[in-house]
Parts: C-alpha cells; sequence; structure tokens
C-alpha cells in the first residue's frame, strides 16, 4: 500500500483558527504548517471573505496539511462539490510559506460575488476591523 501525496490548504477566512469554520475542528484533524500569503486582494462579504486571486498585494492565512477526506469537507463548506454554487471555484497555486514556495489548494471567489464590496486592505481577514 502506497502512502496518499500529502495535500495542503491555504485558509484565509472562517476556516482559519478561531473563526467561525475554524479547520481544527474538522475531521480527521488538519496539521497546521504555519502562517502564509499570497497574490491577491481580500473582500468583505460580511459574514465570510473572498479573495480574488493575484495583483501585487498579498492575501494572509494559514497552511495545512490535510487528507483527503478533509478536502473532500472542505469542497462541500466552499460549495464546490458535490454540486457547485458558482461561488468559489478551487485553484491549485503556490503560496508563500516561511520563505518557501508550496502548492496549495486555495479557494478563489467568483469575480462577480466581490463587486462593490469593500476590499479588506490589510489582506488579513483576522485584521479587518
Amino acid at each position: 500500500m502506497t502512502a496518499q501525496p500529502e495535500r495542503h490548504v491555504f485558509v484565509y477566512g472562517t476556516l482559519r483558527r478561531g473563526e467561525a469554520n475554524d479547520i481544527n475542528r474538522l475531521q480527521p484533524a488538519p496539521l497546521c504548517l504555519g502562517p502564509a500569503r499570497i497574490r491577491g486582494v481580500l473582500y468583505d462579504l460580511g459574514p465570510y471573505p473572498g479573495m480574488i486571486l493575484g495583483g501585487a498585494d498579498w492575501v494572509y492565512g494559514e497552511v495545512y496539511a490535510i487528507a483527503a477526506e478533509l478536502e473532500r469537507q472542505l469542497d462541500a463548506i466552499e460549495e464546490v462539490a458535490p454540486v457547485p454554487s458558482g461561488e468559489y471555484a478551487r485553484r491549485y497555486l503556490d503560496v508563500e510559506l516561511d520563505g518557501r514556495r508550496l502548492g496549495c489548494l486555495v479557494y478563489e471567489i467568483n469575480a462577480q460575488r466581490v463587486q462593490g464590496r469593500p476590499r479588506i486592505a490589510s489582506g488579513d481577514w483576522l485584521r479587518r476591523h
């Protein structure tokens, strides 16, 4: 039996430690690898944020090593599976963790959902106020 390749996810909003959907409350338990950042713009959608990838700004979050089972739960939370809602899309991109690049699953908001919404200038959902 071969081991599953390690999967990683970058979380930047309500899935962060201490937030409403804290990933650490899910099973199987993820392993926190630390704070990370990715190029993008963060928007305040009220109870949760949305990120548009790219540009010169940074969005801050955390990276976790996760099992395939947990990835399926995250897809359900972000409504990309089993039936996509169209709000978020799954991406697989490099994030910056401890000065190195690491490939991670990232959930990007549909650009139409952030039109007219306030930008979170700090790029950090935990520092939004």
